[in-house]
Order: structure tokens, then C-alpha cells, then sequence
């Protein structure tokens, strides 16, 4: 892969969950009944800062949880004949809730559609919004997220890698072409 430029840096980031958690804020009324909801791998960070900057901004708390989909995958054959399976860490009663789902990049919809897929095995959320740090296009699936950290036209030959802290101990957003 050839590196093409950064996209974010560090604080570029901290700018985006910032806007991202008063637009939450502000389209669900305050934060009752909001729970947020990361998926694996990147979302889960993403989730728990967003979480905190809310807790900064409305002194209170709002519920974070974390969801694995491999299992929901429709291209699971296509990855590995033996996926890592996470463990969902959602001991959150969802039924009428506000669900948020988190992701770092959405691109064809796959993996927003998994997600919901699961929720919807686990309880009956009121509503299911999603967040996401960057859209780079390309959709297959008629899914458009409700919070857009920045969007990223990008061409199918070009990758977006998010690195956080928690996971690749730095902050950035990269684009790559193949």
C-alpha cells in the first residue's frame, strides 16, 4: 500500500467526537435513554470517548457497551475459516432505547447492517442511529449515517486506516491506495 496523505490528526479527531457528541446530544434531546454502542474493533474507543465528552458536556452519564458481528458477516467464508470471535459486552437493556452505533469508517454498509442485525437479536431498540469518525462512499447497502465525524470520497482502490490510542497507541487517520 502506498500512502496517499493524513487525513486527521490527533486533534482533528478530539474536534470530531466533540461535534459528534453535542449533535447526539441535540438530535435525542439530551441523553436519556441514549446508550452507545462501539462496534469491534475501532468503534468501541470511539464509543467510550464519546461517552466521556457527553459526561463533560451534560454531567451525566450516558451507557456504553461494545458489539462483535463477525458472526453476522455475510462475507464471513470470504475472511477466515476461523474468525476471533469478541465477546459482546452488551449487559444493557435495549428494548426503547436510543441506540447509537459507533464505527471508525463506513464504506459499503456490511458492516452497519451485521450490527443491526445483532441488536435486533439482543432486544427492540425505539430507534438505531449510527456514528461514524469517516464516510469514504461507496454504500451497497441504503444505510447513511446520522453523524459524520468527516466524509472522504474516496475510490475503491484507496483504503482509510483509523489508528486510536487504546488500539494502535497513536491517533491519526491515513488514506492508503492499493
Amino acid at each position: 500500500m502506498k500512502f496517499k496523505a493524513k487525513i486527521m490528526d490527533e486533534k482533528a479527531i478530539n474536534r470530531s467526537i466533540t461535534r459528534l457528541s453535542h449533535e447526539i446530544i441535540e438530535k435525542n434531546k439530551g441523553i436519556e435513554d441514549v446508550v452507545l454502542i462501539g462496534i469491534h474493533t475501532r468503534g468501541v474507543p470511539l464509543a467510550k470517548r464519546l461517552a466521556s465528552k457527553i459526561k463533560q458536556i451534560e454531567n451525566a452519564d450516558v451507557a456504553v457497551a461494545s458489539l462483535d458481528i463477525t458472526l453476522y458477516r455475510d462475507d464471513l467464508s470470504k475472511i477466515d475459516d476461523n474468525p476471533i470471535i469478541n465477546k459482546n459486552q452488551i449487559d444493557i437493556n435495549i428494548n426503547d432505547k436510543n441506540v447509537i452505533l459507533i464505527d471508525d469508517v463506513i464504506f459499503t454498509g456490511r458492516t452497519v447492517r451485521a450490527a443491526m442485525d445483532a441488536l435486533i437479536d439482543i432486544g427492540r431498540p425505539k430507534t438505531i442511529q449510527l456514528a461514524v469518525l469517516v464516510d469514504r462512499g461507496h454504500r451497497e447497502l441504503p444505510i447513511r449515517p446520522d453523524y459524520i465525524g468527516k466524509n472522504v470520497p474516496t475510490s475503491k482502490k484507496e483504503i482509510i486506516s483509523v489508528r486510536l490510542d487504546e488500539v494502535d497507541k497513536e491517533n491519526k487517520v491515513e488514506i492508503f491506495e492499493k
